[in-house]
């Protein structure tokens, strides 16, 4: 059974390897929390803050200077898993980023813990594995080796970068300037 499986597989070069299960994880991670980050970010309009905790309840709980903090380190942990390695710039930041996001995971299930919200914790917990998966592959298991910066990788970066505003930043901003909490 799994020959035919296999077989099947390489006909149509179909390969799963770790390197791209690292980058599948980086890029969805890094969508998830450009985009939700995003989203914190733009509570720094008073009248979003005012707003947010009909929506998301532990935002009442949370200062504004700390949820706008949270949601900035989102947003440069996300963009940091992803364009660092791809335009092999700096590639260390992809794994410090990565364990800068599995930290906030931490924080954010322990958080959620003291305030009796354990519905929250297992959002929390995968999150913060998966960033930690791509913290200990990138740093040990498959690091990116630094190159020459070249004009392909700083125009598929940029691509990369437009893609994430379009589809995590701008509905993200969309739905939470016109439609009500």
């Amino acid at each position: 059974m799994n020959i035919g499986v296999e077989v099947s597989a390489r006909r149509r070069g179909t390969r799963i390897t770790l390197n791209g299960v690292f980058w599948t994880s980086q890029a969805l991670l890094g969508f998830f929390f450009a985009g939700s980050g995003f989203g914190k970010v733009l509570l720094y309009d008073d009248a979003l803050y005012a707003a947010a905790p009909r929506a998301v309840a532990w935002y009442a709980a949370t200062p504004q200077p700390l949820i706008v903090f949270i949601g900035v380190c989102e947003v440069l942990g996300g963009i940091g898993l992803i364009l660092p390695a791809m335009a092999k710039v700096r590639p260390w930041l992809t794994p410090l980023a990565g364990a800068g996001l599995t930290l906030t995971m931490v924080l954010a299930a322990g958080f959620h813990v003291v305030r009796g919200e354990f519905e929250l914790v297992p959002a929390n917990v995968l999150l913060g594995g998966i960033a930690a998966f791509v913290t200990a592959g990138r740093w040990r298991l498959r690091p990116i080796a630094p190159a020459h910066l070249t004009t392909s990788r700083v125009l598929w970066s940029s691509v990369v970068l437009a893609v994430i505003v379009l589809l995590g930043c701008v509905p993200t901003w969309y739905t939470m300037t016109s439609a009500p909490f």
